[in-house]
């Protein structure tokens, strides 16, 4: 699902699986988890086998994909990357330096979002534009998760370029309408999943390093919300502010 949201220059791979054959780790890998509990040891083994298929996709080796502050993946020289993991998908995303100075990936179960986290989270503008809280099991797209994820592949984005914290509140985000027949946007009336469509992050807090607008995308299917933002290299050269 991941690859439908970003550049055909970036080698994607997921798994919905809870294990994976090829699930081995580097040593270094290992230690780094020695001491956790299942399912942090399936979450990260699980996202590394995918990180080793999307290196695969670009005609690299298998190596091992450390971590740095906050838990940054720490990539080969001259690539670029993110990883994500929730229950019942893990995935990851690779490009070239030359190609893609920087992307983010998050996936989420779709389902509400707290209300406290609603509030932590979003501006009031957001809220306005999404509305409320779409009920469970209604059939309806749970905006404010939507809004969640999207914002983490943001931060993803920003983070290993600026070196800087980014807040929740620090990235304010629009949604294009859903794609595909018979469907609607935030606005609109009841929206057939599976759906997706873009999403415009203006940035409240900027560096020089990143344009001051981001762009991504988002979809929902099979209980799962995907997003996705990147950044090209040129993006000066394209004119992007």
């Amino acid at each position: 699902m991941i690859e439908r949201l970003l550049p055909a220059e970036v080698s994607c791979a997921a798994t919905r699986a809870e294990s994976v054959p090829d699930g081995i780790l580097f040593p270094e890998e290992e230690a780094l988890i020695a001491r956790s509990v299942a399912k942090r040891r399936n979450d990260f083994t699980t996202a590394r086998a995918c990180a080793r298929r999307a290196m695969s996709g670009l005609g690299l080796p298998p190596v091992a994909v450390l971590h740095g502050h906050r838990g940054r993946p720490l990539w080969p020289e001259g690539i670029v990357g993110s990883l994500t993991h929730c229950n019942g998908y893990r995935a990851a995303a690779l490009a070239r330096a030359t190609d893609v100075l920087s992307l983010g990936i998050d996936a989420e179960p779709h389902a509400p979002l707290p209300v406290d986290l609603r509030e932590l989270i979003t501006l009031p503008a957001e809220r306005e534009r999404i509305g409320p809280p779409a009920p469970e099991g209604a059939g309806e797209i749970h905006w404010d998760r939507v809004l969640f994820s999207a914002k983490e592949s943001v931060f993803k984005t920003w983070y290993p370029v600026t070196g800087r914290e980014l807040d929740f509140l620090e990235a304010d985000l629009t949604f294009d309408r859903a794609s595909g027949p018979d469907r609607a946007g935030v606005d609109g009336p009841q929206v057939r999943i599976p759906a997706e469509g873009g999403f415009t992050a203006r940035l409240l807090l900027t560096d020089p390093a990143l344009p001051t607008t981001l762009h991504g995308r988002w979809r929902v299917e099979d209980g799962i919300i995907a997003t996705a933002a990147s950044v090209r290299s040129g993006w000066r050269e394209n004119g992007e502010s």
